[in-house]
């Protein structure tokens, strides 16, 4: 491949980043409000860009990315890709696959230095037995999602950090199946879920994930509890600093030594995964949606529950 060429495909705050760690790869932008390029991804000429980057509302997802693929041309969407029936992803991942287009769902969240650390520290083995992991994240942005034309609605939270929560539990963990419910469910200032909880005991570990818009300062945390310590995390880069711990435990009890890693820096994550996406296009990598046909799946039934049981 010559160069690698792409085109950002909606310009509010996602795009703007996205275009920014894009750099000269960008060779076009498009925004159906005008103010860019271009106004519809399907006007920009096919020979002149290899890859776009889908900033845009669920709504017009699937029908881009089928566009895209059908063309022979890579693209990263953002994070989550829903479609209402799950053989529309498996379609997807067909039509990619016949014309090698890498499709590839952005969650930049699994580059952020301290999330790598933790999954390496599962991997190795050195906890021991992992009990359980408990997650929050919370930002305080229920008024602007209740004043947007089209973030209000559906499940809410649950599927906005929700489906980061989720991502990088199977980050860490591995396949993790369906079997999660919904804690609580809650509608304080929005039509739609504004703090949802949701967790699974037969998981291994077992999970507890808290989501918010109603958390004032954002906010990510993590603690891990193990059979020979815990690890926890506290904060994410760009909300700095960031830190990580990790305690040993003494037997048969005791204050445990700890190794405490603290980062103050800005958000790596952006550009780390636009060249992790330039990679897989580059390699050939074949389009793999199964972590987004189980997010779909499992989203769309919590959502459903939280529906039925109805909202406290």
């Amino acid at each position: 491949m010559n160069g690698f060429r792409v085109v950002t495909v909606g310009m509010g705050v996602q795009g703007a980043k996205r275009r920014k760690h894009a750099g000269a790869h960008c060779i076009a932008c498009v925004e159906p409000t005008g103010g860019h390029d271009f106004t519809d991804l399907r006007d920009v000429p096919l020979e002149s860009y290899d890859a776009a980057l889908l900033c845009i509302p669920d709504a017009p997802k699937v029908d881009l990315l089928g566009y895209l693929a059908d063309h022979g041309k890579h693209a990263l969407v953002e994070k989550p890709l829903f479609a209402t029936e799950d053989a529309t992803i498996t379609e997807l991942q067909t039509r990619a696959r016949v014309t090698g287009a890498v499709l590839y769902t952005a969650y930049n969240h699994r580059f952020e230095p301290h999330f790598v650390a933790m999954r390496d520290l599962i991997r190795s083995g050195r906890l021991g037995r992992i009990y359980r992991c408990r997650m929050f994240y919370g930002n305080g942005t229920a008024r602007l999602v209740r004043d947007s034309i089209w973030r209000d609605q559906g499940s809410g939270v649950l599927h906005d950090l929700g489906s980061h929560l989720l991502d990088t539990a199977a980050y860490w963990f591995g396949e993790l199946g369906l079997d999660f419910q919904v804690i609580s469910a809650n509608t304080f200032e929005n039509e739609a879920p504004d703090h949802v909880v949701i967790g699974s005991e037969s998981t291994s570990p077992s999970l507890e994930l808290e989501m918010t818009l109603l958390n004032w300062r954002n906010n990510f945390a993590a603690d891990l509890f193990a059979e020979g310590g815990s690890a926890h995390i506290s904060s994410l880069c760009k909300w700095g600093p960031s830190s990580m711990t990790v305690r040993t435990r003494v037997l048969p009890a005791g204050r445990p030594p700890e190794d405490v890693i603290t980062l103050v820096q800005d958000d790596p994550t952006w550009a780390a995964e636009f060249a992790h996406f330039k990679v897989l296009c580059e390699s050939g990598e074949a389009t793999d949606l199964s972590n987004d046909l189980w997010l779909n799946g499992l989203l769309k039934r919590l959502g459903d529950d939280i529906t039925r049981g109805g909202r406290q």
